[in-house]
């Protein structure tokens, strides 16, 4: 499918701040889009990353079997062997997978016009935003997450394509799952069919833009409203606390009444509980006196009475 066509793009500051669209460059934006290519390219990404470690044992790797399990005739059973052939439980594996590579060559020219055709695809869907610079003194994921908030892109898969390697910009995309992070010379054709939107600084398709004054976002991002809600929360609060403190006097001292009462009723059951207990201690004691009287002043008995 191709069909010689001219695109634009939406151009953005790093900050979100809406410039003039930009011109995409016409020997790479042509509309060419070919399926079949862009099948082969991806078919051998996913293929280069398989490991191939899957690994069986055939007969020759089992462990014992080399004893003949009975003897060829007389037993009236088949004849075996081995105890390690396939159709013994615990024998070998016929045709198992064993290591091996699976990789795929595509010829450079094919994997170039793959990738063209990728970017063709999404240049259709106008899917393609150009940053002017992506100038970032120090790794901040909230900074590129308020650029995705105020582009209406945080939803969505996002791939990022900066001007060669930048160190800063990688750290403040790789917490944020749905965000992708390349240079412009290493993405693939899988890299921008996984994409919804292809982000792409202006530098690294032979831009070179001015910068211009930021403007501040219409629309206040989610962290500012669930602040905002948060400080009228504590302000209506503030404001229940105020009124309960203003209440009459005369409801304060009703309900300090029943407590003091409580509190007296308490004091009283503990006092007589104390005269209670020293009550019976001195009974107890008169009672051992006693018992002890009437021990020393009996007498025993002579034998003859």
């Amino acid at each position: 499918m191709t069909d010689s066509m001219s695109f634009d793009a939406a151009t953005y500051t790093a900050q979100g701040t809406e410039r003039d669209r930009v011109q995409l460059p016409a020997d790479l934006f042509d509309g060419t889009v070919n399926m079949p290519v862009m099948h082969q390219a991806v078919k051998a990404f996913l293929a280069n990353r398989r490991q191939g470690n899957a690994s069986t044992k055939t007969r020759g790797l089992v462990v014992g079997g080399n004893q003949k399990p009975w003897k060829q005739k007389g037993t009236g059973r088949a004849r075996q062997g081995s105890t390690r052939s396939p159709q013994w439980v615990g024998g070998g594996t016929v045709f198992g997978p064993r290591p091996r590579s699976y990789a795929q060559y595509v010829p450079r020219q094919v994997r170039a016009l793959a990738r063209k055709s990728a970017l063709n695809a999404r240049a259709r869907e106008n899917a393609i935003v150009v940053v002017d610079a992506f100038n970032f003194d120090a790794p901040k994921t909230r900074r590129m997450q308020a650029l995705l908030d105020r582009l209406d892109l945080s939803d969505r898969k996002v791939l990022i394509l900066t001007d060669g390697a930048k160190t800063n910009v990688y750290l403040s995309c790789r917490n944020l799952p749905s965000v992708q992070i390349l240079p412009y010379s290493d993405v693939s054709t899988y890299h921008i069919l996984w994409s919804d939107v292809v982000m792409i600084e202006a530098t690294a398709i032979g831009h070179s833009l001015e910068p211009i004054a930021e403007r501040e976002s219409a629309e206040k991002p989610k962290r500012a409203r669930k602040s905002a809600r948060k400080a009228a929360a504590k302000s209506a609060a503030s404001e229940d606390a105020d009124e309960t403190e203003t209440k009459p006097a005369k409801k304060s001292a009703a309900k300090k009444g029943p407590a003091t009462t409580k509190s007296k009723a308490a004091k009283t059951r503990t006092k007589l509980s104390a005269d209670r207990k020293a009550a019976v201690k001195k009974s107890s004691s008169k009672k051992s006196a006693a018992k002890k009287t009437t021990r020393g002043s009996a007498k025993p008995k002579k034998k003859g009475s």
